[in-house]
């Protein structure tokens, strides 16, 4: 399973972003899917997931409201829109996948990683 992660940029606080994940996992509808970040000099720590089972949907409370997750399984792809952009929102961004399905904010429960994508978010 590879995971590709994208959309990442410079934006200023209040700002947008939309970020992708593309996965090329043939079962991808059944597997949960995450994000998560990491800060320099802090542990990476989770953001939001959706369940392949129920759907559904887990958000860290710093993001609730601004940030939300979806997926396209048709296209084997999850997206993360986040509104209102802060400067402690700044980090890597990596997406990862649960094959067990249930969607978790514990970052030992993912299997597999994306590469990362950088959002710097300037005050």
């Amino acid at each position: 399973v590879q995971l590709q992660a994208s959309g990442g940029g410079l934006v200023q606080a209040g700002g947008s972003l939309r970020l992708s994940c593309a996965a090329s996992a043939r079962l991808f509808s059944r597997y949960a899917v995450g994000w998560f970040r990491q800060a320099p000099g802090k542990e990476r720590e989770f953001v939001a997931a959706a369940s392949g089972i129920g759907g559904n949907l887990v958000y860290a409370d710093s993001v609730k409201g601004r940030f939300t997750i979806s997926r396209d399984n048709a296209k084997y792809t999850v997206h993360l829109q986040m509104n209102s952009l802060k400067p402690e929102d700044t980090a890597v961004y990596y997406c990862a996948l649960d094959r067990s399905g249930w969607g978790s904010s514990v970052r030992t429960r993912y299997e597999f990683w994306g590469q990362g994508t950088q959002v710097t978010v300037s005050s």
